[in-house]
This record gives structure tokens, sequence and C-alpha cells, in this order.
């Protein structure tokens, strides 16, 4: 994505752990910086919020083989 200068600015402070974890991010995923991956986890939990809320059943769940190895629970 472009930086267009009409956009929102936001300055947030990070520790080191968090910045260590956004560059392995950047590393091994498709993104392409840091504010990418913020931008990809904030649309990703706006998704799954969204799903929450109209399916009050509804789990995410990791599967290997059709077989469910983890369940997440979102806050």
């Amino acid at each position: 994505m472009q930086y267009d200068r009409s956009m929102p600015r936001y300055t947030i402070d990070f520790d080191d752990d968090f910045d260590n974890t956004l560059t392995e991010l950047v590393k091994n995923t498709d993104a392409t910086t840091k504010a990418d991956v913020i931008r990809r986890a904030v649309a990703t939990y706006s998704y799954l919020k969204k799903a929450q809320k109209e399916n009050k059943n509804a789990k995410v769940a990791i599967t290997e083989d059709d077989k469910v190895k983890k369940e997440i629970v979102l806050p």
C-alpha cells in the first residue's frame, strides 16, 4: 500500500519484544512493512469479531486433517 497524505497517521510506542515480533513477521510472511503487518492484524481481528457477533456459537479453530488441534477464544 502506498502512503497517502490524506490517510490518518498514528504514532505508537512498542517495546523491543513487540518490535522484534513485527520484524520477524515481515521477514516470514508476504507483508512488506511493519505497518502492513499491523493493518492485516487489525483487519483480521475486525473480521473475526464481526463473525463472532453474528454467530455467538462460532469458533475459531486450527485444524489438521479435519481434526481440531486448537480452538482460539477471542477476547
